[in-house]
């Protein structure tokens, strides 16, 4: 049976689009969704076969460059990655030929844009006649940028990024429904019904949940000061423009000690995995070259600073900028916490998140940690088949071609839907369900401290012993430090206890 990428091709099939330009044109790309057209039709024109989409005969284009280009274009999603290597390798001369051929056809000028964005390189044609301009992704099929005309091409540039770092954002039903639940809306409205003591209280217990969780989702339980630190810059997150000295800033915050792990981009190799019993590398993940950094964080910003000024939903802006990010992974030490510092950057810079609270979302990342992993995999697993490596005498790694497309382009849906999921669990529970505690915690202590005079610490303790103890005050306890109280003053405080925590 006739095989792409490791996936059998459906019986009775040709590869089309994508698939198809991958193949004849020997293109260093994951083709993640591939296509293929019948030689029978099919009732209702496609149909899904995991993971292929298979097209009824009509559909069937010319095997040529133009032919299986105009198919991808119309039919299958944008995959910039795929694109920009084809647009590449392929000889230049068909592509002029394929625009000339037809000057005003859709694809055509679409191809042409794309390859002057994507390659930096100019085809050996004349400006576009003035033609109604088009969009260069559809609006109704991904969220966009505000559009820039190109007038050589009278294509209109809404791309996220630019040609240095474009990530791609399908518009799917679930994060339409996402936006339209108004979560920043929500979360001030909470805080607007509640006392500013109490708010602040809450704000710093979800701002040391959220810093604990980001260091455990590393497998690190650090001391108290250094969480604290990592809190207080995270809290500033948002009060400077996301430049690279600002990244660094924040790296230096997290990586105090630099005695083992270089200050700033790294100047070597990195990856995620195990080792085998000689301790060399088996990575599941490779970072970008160092080489290459520069060049790709510089990328990165511009996005990010395009996506801000064109409004895009700040969720969204927040996936797509922290992802990025971590797919990168430009430092030896700290990039996953950086990556999700730069969710609460995006967010507090777009004024999502309420003036000095930060949503934890670490908390829902180390909750729902298998389903965190699967969206970081999600697009850095499919790479890994394209990036060649070589162990080097320290037992790193050392990639041996050219990598860099393979971090500027992604499609960040998947993504934005699990970081929009964190979000809507931080508004809708976590923030609400704190300040809950917070009152009925406040309520218990009053009525504690009513029944039996005694000094606020020791309050604090028995309410957490009583707590923590399914509302009975533990008899080791109830033996030591509270001996004094009367069996009937126990009996009363557990009562209390209950009855503030009913519910909860």
């Amino acid at each position: 049976m006739p095989i792409f990428q490791e996936q059998t091709i459906p019986t009775g099939a040709r590869l089309a689009g994508w698939s198809w330009l991958v193949e004849a044109f020997g293109v260093s790309a994951p083709v993640r969704h591939p296509a293929c057209v019948s030689t029978q039709h099919l009732a209702g024109s496609r149909r899904e076969a995991r993971p292929w989409t298979l097209y009824d005969k009509r559909y069937q284009p010319e095997n040529t460059l133009a032919g299986h280009l105009a198919f991808a274009l119309r039919h299958e999603n944008i995959d910039l990655l795929v694109l920009k290597r084809l647009l590449h390798s392929a000889p230049k001369g068909e592509l002029e030929t394929m625009v000339r051929a037809t000057p005003a056809g859709i694809p055509s000028r679409k191809a042409w844009f794309f390859y002057e964005t994507l390659t930096g390189r100019t085809l050996d044609i004349d400006d576009a006649p003035r033609l109604p301009a088009i969009n260069a992704l559809d609006p109704k099929r991904y969220f966009t940028g505000k559009p820039r005309l190109s007038r050589r091409h009278q294509v209109r540039d809404n791309l996220l990024g630019t040609g240095g770092f474009s990530p791609v954002i399908r518009r799917t039903k679930t994060l339409t429904d996402l936006i339209q639940l108004n979560l920043s809306t929500k979360a001030h409205e909470t805080i607007g019904r509640t006392g500013a003591h109490l708010m602040a209280r809450a704000a710093s217990f979800l701002l040391l949940a959220d810093s604990r969780a980001s260091f455990e989702i590393e497998g690190e339980r650090p001391p108290r000061n250094r969480l604290e630190r990592w809190a207080r810059a995270v809290l500033q997150a948002g009060n400077h423009p996301l430049t690279l000295d600002e990244v660094l800033r924040l790296h230096r915050v997290l990586i105090e000690d630099t005695r083992f792990v270089h200050p700033g981009l790294r100047p070597d190799g990195v990856f995620l995995g195990e080792r085998d019993h000689n301790g060399d590398p088996l990575p599941e993940f490779i970072g970008a070259r160092p080489g290459d950094l520069d060049g790709l964080i510089a990328g990165l910003l511009e996005a990010n600073r395009r996506m801000r000024e064109d409004s895009l939903d700040p969720v969204l802006k927040a996936a797509a900028t922290a992802f990025g990010f971590v797919y990168i992974h430009p430092f030896q030490d700290g990039n996953g916490r950086m990556h999700r510092c730069l969710i609460h950057h995006v967010l507090a810079e777009c004024r999502f998140t309420p003036p000095g609270i930060v949503f934890p979302v670490s908390s829902v990342m180390l909750d729902r940690i298998d389903d965190y992993r699967a969206t970081l995999q999600a697009h850095s697993a499919p790479l890994m088949p394209f990036i060649e490596w070589r162990p080097t005498l320290d037992r790193n790694i050392e990639v041996l071609n050219d990598t860099a497309d393979l971090y500027r382009f992604f499609d960040c849906t998947e993504q934005a839907v699990f970081l929009y999921s964190c979000v809507r669990r931080t508004v809708e529970h976590d923030l609400p369900r704190e300040i809950d505690y917070l009152r009925r915690h406040d309520d218990a202590i009053r009525r504690i401290m009513n029944t039996v005079e005694m000094p606020d610490r020791l309050a604090e303790d028995l309410l957490t012993f009583i707590r923590q103890n399914d509302g009975s005050l533990p008899k080791r306890r109830r033996e030591t430090e509270f001996r004094q109280l009367e069996d009937a003053e126990v009996s009363r405080i557990e009562a209390i206890v209950r009855d503030a925590f009913q519910g909860f």
